[in-house]
């Protein structure tokens, strides 16, 4: 397709562009991690400068991924004076290297105060700079990482970058041990599918909850919610073909690899899945797709929401996080084979996989875990809070043979036949899907598909990457030392899959004996994002990190606040927005409607005593108790939200408030608000209802 990465400074532009002695340097940086040459950086920008200007742009931005989860970028243009009182176009190496945005207005978890504003953006020369298209106008978007004046990391790209860099030495540790002594350089590939949401525009701005919340934290269910599954990938709408025709043409722009659309469960709920990309790019990508997402729905008339539940009853969305492993010639090293009972580096690697996600099951969860998923974890369209492995049949089989000592088949998928003479019979996969599993593998990658829709997957690939690291090392440090690597492997591997095979279940996630199980192999539980945060502060958690220099303690520290932070605020932002709601549109809509039954029974009565007024009275006494209850409950919430503000207790306290007193008290204020909804005329109801937001596209 012709017009495919036109807006990227990717490498074909780049070897075109640069001397080839400039361009030869910079892959080496790109490839083999050294150091930039300041004299190269200053050659690439003046490249890409006159590149971007050719295109249009008039400004340039170091583009970053503070922990706000969302982008950030400052323009600043091209120009610079002359003397004479003119201009000139100019763009040097040390603007492109280095940036300076505030560091003390984005959330640090107590690293930067107010009156330490002093921050740094750094280019990412891995990831290529792009040309973001806003309206008429072009900017320069230059990925960087963003870290404060005294050095610490406070956004999600640079500990990506870091568990990248601990992840391949770990790797290449391991490969050599099999023989490999071409590869250099092991790289974590990953492919996010992005679930969202589309509601028209009209709605959505009549919906306070949804513009300050991205939810509805009022709303009755419709007569038809998502039981049928008729809207799971049925025919798209025409509205809804051209917003992903329009949004497939901007990213296809951008270089992202969207591959596949369709409809999801809910109604109004659709999904866009990428092909595997770097774990930094894929990251880099994932971002820019939310990005356009909200503005090619605009411009369709529609409003892109990406919370994780966004309607009660249906359906939430999640991100479906594909990771693999590649090396820098080609091998996947998620790949069994046709053979995998054979193949001893890929059982190595995927026993690795296997006891990181059982010792860290815990910290894995923390990386998926914000208010939004809180409401979605465990739901019918979701994962259980509990992180288990799915291997399917095949590998199933082998890691049983492991633990009896022996290996000598790999069970093979057989042929499928329709009955249907002139339909081909085809191989199966040598194993079924399990897509109530949080953590599975299928075929040549592993599918985590905890990963919250509106977060960056750095976080969970961080840890993803760490982990896996921890546990290769692990491996080889044994492996290193042993006298007979052969006698040596097979211990490690029998003993792995027979220590580890708590994790491993393939049966349905969602159902309550998996739940008592799991307690009774010891798995943890983790339900809310609260509970969850508290795993940061463990000491093993710091040393992890620290020991492969991911992150420090004060970086990882500053995580747990800003995680709770985030969570309390959120929660904060729902309750004043649902006291706002009740105070100013539900309250009054009932007291109309109350006015007007009350009036029509009175006159009704005044113009025929004898005449059956029992079916508004009745409706007049159910609406008139359940506002009184409403209102109760609406000074409940309210209580709560005063009292949380006048807390004083640490961080993990405030949180567990919010959850337990704030959160309960919205959820009883909600359900006499959706009751009011069924009661009132709809003519007087005062917001979009779920069968209009829901159906209505």
């Amino acid at each position: 397709m012709k017009n495919f990465g036109e807006n990227v400074f990717n490498d074909a532009v780049m070897r075109e562009r640069l001397p080839k002695a400039t361009y030869k340097s910079l892959r080496k940086t790109i490839e083999q991690g050294l150091a930039l040459d300041p004299d190269v950086a200053e050659i690439v920008a003046s490249a890409m400068k006159d590149w971007a200007i050719e295109k249009g742009a008039t400004h340039f931005t170091h583009w970053f991924q503070p922990l706000t989860g969302i982008t950030a970028e400052k323009h600043d243009s091209f120009i610079s004076p002359t003397k004479h009182g003119l201009v000139f176009m100019d763009f040097s190496g040390k603007e492109l290297i280095q940036g300076e945005p505030d560091a003390s207005s984005f959330p640090s978890g107590g690293i930067r105060a107010t009156f330490e504003a002093r921050g740094y953006t750094a280019w990412d020369c891995t990831s290529p700079a792009f040309l973001k298209e806003d309206a008429n106008s072009l900017t320069l978007c230059i990925p960087t990482a963003f870290c404060s004046y005294t050095g610490e990391a406070l956004d999600k790209k640079t500990p990506l970058l870091r568990s990248m860099q601990t992840l391949s030495k770990q790797a290449l540790r391991l490969l050599r041990l099999f023989g490999n002594t071409t590869t250099t350089q092991v790289t974590s590939t990953v492919g996010a599918e992005q679930e969202y949401f589309l509601v028209d525009k009209k709605f959505f701005d009549r919906r306070m909850d949804l513009m300050l919340t991205g939810r509805t934290l009022f709303g009755a269910m419709p007569p038809k919610g998502q039981e049928l599954d008729d809207h799971y990938f049925g025919s798209l709408k025409t509205r809804v073909a051209a917003f992903m025709h329009d949004l497939n043409l901007d990213l296809w722009k951008l270089g992202v690899l969207a591959k596949t659309q369709h409809n999801e469960v809910a109604p109004g709920q659709f999904e866009l899945a990428p092909i595997f990309g770097t774990t930094n790019i894929a990251a880099d990508h994932n971002q820019l797709v939310m990005d356009s997402m909200k503005k090619v729905a605009l411009r369709h008339g529609m409003v892109c929401l990406l919370h994780e539940k966004p309607f009660a009853g249906v359906n939430g969305s999640g991100k479906h996080n594909n990771w693999s492993m590649s090396t820098d010639d080609g091998r996947n090293l998620l790949d069994p084979g046709n053979t995998p009972h054979e193949n001893l580096q890929f059982l190595t690697i995927i026993c690795a996989v296997i006891k990181a996600v059982d010792d860290y099951a815990e910290l894995l969860r923390v990386s998926a875990s914000n208010a939004g998923n809180d409401h979605r974890l465990g739901a019918n369209e979701a994962p259980p809070a509990i992180i288990s492995i799915f291997l399917g049949d095949q590998l199933t089989d082998i890691f049983a043979q492991l633990q009896n000592g022996g290996l000598n088949r790999s069970l093979q998928g057989e042929k499928l036949a329709s009955g249907v003479s002139t339909l081909p019979a085809f191989s199966k996969d040598s194993t079924d899907r399990n897509r109530t599993s949080p953590f599975a593998f299928t075929g040549n990658k592993f599918e985590f598909r905890m990963v919250a829709s509106s977060q960056s997957i750095s976080g969970p690939n961080v840890v993803l990457n760490l982990i896996i690291a921890e546990v290769l090392s692990q491996f080889a440090d044994r492996l290193e030392q042993a006298s007979d690597f052969d006698q040596a492997l097979q211990e490690l591997l029998r003993e792995t899959a027979t220590n580890h095979k708590r994790i491993l279940f393939d049966g349905n996630g969602y159902s309550t004996e998996w739940v008592e199980e799991a307690a009774r192999r010891g798995l943890p539980n983790i339900s809310s994002t609260v509970d969850a945060a508290l795993v940061l502060l463990r000491e093993s958690t710091i040393d992890l990190y620290e020991k492969h220099k991911v992150m420090n303690r004060t970086e990882v520290e500053s995580r747990y606040e800003i995680n709770l932070e985030q969570y309390c605020k959120q929660i904060n932002i729902e309750a004043l927005t649902m006291l706002d709601m009740a105070q100013h549109q539900i309250i009054p809509a009932a007291i109309k409607y109350s006015t007007q039954l009350a009036n029509s029974i009175n006159t009704i009565r005044s113009a025929s005593s004898g005449a059956d007024v029992s079916v508004q009275e009745d409706l007049l006494n159910n609406l008139c108790s359940t506002l009184h209850s409403f209102k109760g409950n609406s000074t409940n919430l309210e209580k709560a939200v005063r009292e949380a503000h006048a807390m004083t207790t640490d961080s993990y306290g405030h949180g567990v408030y919010y959850r337990d007193v704030v959160f309960k008290a919205m959820e009883a204020l909600r359900i006499d608000g959706d009751q009011l909804e069924t009661i009132i005329d709809a003519d007087l109801w005062p917001l979009p209802t779920y069968t209009q937001m829901l159906f209505m596209l």
